[in-house]
């Protein structure tokens, strides 16, 4: 690992100041991803800027919603039962991500800014276009099992690895974020980025910014959730296809719908389409499988991932299935 310079201000403009200045800095909380990637050689950061002393932990109620801190940790938001009660299926993402140990260090502005797990990014002797603009995509003609089928260039076909990020995008979340320029807020469908010809940006902050909280509306979705993450193992691995899932129901008629998936595509992956498809029907199974029909539409696969267009549309109905209660 090589030589870096360390601050840890107290103040939240004394830290965007700090990282506004030079950029080769980066924000740390946690740290469960960017030490990794430091020990790697993938990213080397020449100071980082240590933010765990901002009051920015705080899991609130708000007008017309729920504002999460971006440094309560993931293992604390789970299991807040405010969450638990308003936003289940966030508190089911959460869960289903890392192991509990990372869950207590991890914190939910650096969980929806983690890099993605790729091996071409994580080896620096294989090119990559993310790491290394301009080197290629082995991804493209090599071991490809855990990449996208949605959204991808032929830049990069690597996928997002976030479990909560999923049910954020599936909730309509906002991002507020502060930085030399100021506030402002950025819808979370909107706060990833696909990797056009620029797959070494992740996200649409801009230089110095600071992730200061997310913010979830009032919502229809207290109970008929699932977050169903479909994986080699039942712990400490990667989705290679997640689902969350929510339904408001009359009856048996789907009066409201949300679905979005991850494992799929280089951000968070929503099915508005599908959601379109099941509202006003009944919420049978036959009704689920039509609407992972169209939320298939434009899928394209690669030498090793084509079972993800059989596994993502099973687990869309699965999912539904245990949201409505009919599994």
């Amino acid at each position: 690992m090589n030589q870096f310079q360390y601050v840890r201000p107290t103040k939240q403009k004394a830290a965007i100041e700090a990282l506004a200045r030079d950029a080769n800095a980066q924000f740390i909380a946690g740290g469960t991803n960017l030490l990794d990637l430091m020990k790697r050689g993938v990213m080397q950061p020449q100071k980082l800027v240590d933010i765990n002393r901002l009051p920015l932990n705080k899991i609130e109620r708000m007008d017309g919603g729920i504002r999460i801190g971006a440094l309560a940790l993931n293992s604390a938001v789970a299991e807040d039962q405010l969450v638990q009660q308003q936003l289940p299926l966030l508190a089911q993402a959460l869960n289903a991500g890392a192991s509990a140990q990372l869950r207590n260090m991890a914190t939910v502005g650096g969980n929806m800014l983690q890099r993605t797990r790729c091996h071409y990014f994580y080896d620096t002797a294989l090119p990559c276009n993310k790491r290394e603009p301009g080197s290629g995509c082995g991804a493209l003609e090599g071991i490809n099992r855990m990449h996208a089928i949605f959204g991808f260039s032929d830049k990069c076909i690597a996928v997002h690895p976030s479990d909560m990020s999923v049910a954020l995008a599936a909730l309509d979340a906002t991002v507020l974020v502060s930085g030399p320029k100021g506030e402002r807020r950025i819808a979370f469908l909107d706060f990833h980025r696909l990797p056009g010809d620029t797959p070494q940006k992740d996200t649409n902050l801009e230089q110095g910014e600071l992730v200061v909280a997310v913010e979830v509306p009032e919502n229809a979705f207290p109970k008929n959730v699932h977050y169903l993450k479909v994986r080699e193992r039942a712990s400490y691995a990667f989705a290679l296809v997640s689902v969350a899932a929510a339904l408001q129901l009359d009856g048996n008629t789907i009066k409201a719908a949300r679905l979005a998936m991850g494992g799929v595509a280089h951000k968070p992956w929503r099915l508005t389409e599908a959601e379109a498809a099941l509202v006003g029907k009944p919420a049978t199974e036959e009704t689920f499988r039509q609407a992972a029909a169209v939320a298939m539409q434009g899928a394209k696969a690669f030498k090793h991932n084509a079972y993800k267009l059989k596994l993502a549309p099973n687990s869309i109905v699965q999912a539904l299935k245990n949201a409505a209660g009919l599994a």
